[in-house]
């Protein structure tokens, strides 16, 4: 509970989608910033999209703006990343966080695997 949970992983072709799930009901207060990053074997862990839990300040990686958007489904405490257009280098293991900017604390979940063939 104290974690967010991914899911929704797997593989696909390239040029196709799936939809991540983040369901985290211990960080549902709006303040709190939710993440999608994501990290290949032997990479450096590189961010994905950001947005608050009311639904304000949402940010893209400037390589996936137009092609993924972070959403959130209060009602679930859930936020999804729908991703589109995938491609193989986009193979990695993405994980959910939640950020508190007035504790400084972020909450990670273990990460969910994306394998996008050519």
């Amino acid at each position: 509970q104290v974690q967010p949970v991914e899911s929704g992983g797997g593989s696909v072709q390239s040029g196709g989608s799936l939809r991540l799930t983040c369901v985290d009901s211990a960080h549902t207060a709006g303040e709190y910033r939710m993440n999608w990053h994501r990290q290949d074997p032997g990479k450096e862990r590189e961010f994905v999209a950001t947005i608050r839990r009311n639904g304000d300040s949402v940010k893209y990686a400037d390589s996936v703006k137009g092609r993924f958007t972070i959403s959130t489904d209060n009602a679930k405490n859930t936020v999804y990343l729908q991703m589109n257009s995938l491609i193989p280098e986009e193979t990695a293991v993405y994980y959910c966080g939640a950020d508190q900017a007035s504790s400084g604390n972020s909450f990670w979940g273990q990460g969910t695997q994306v394998t996008v063939s050519s």
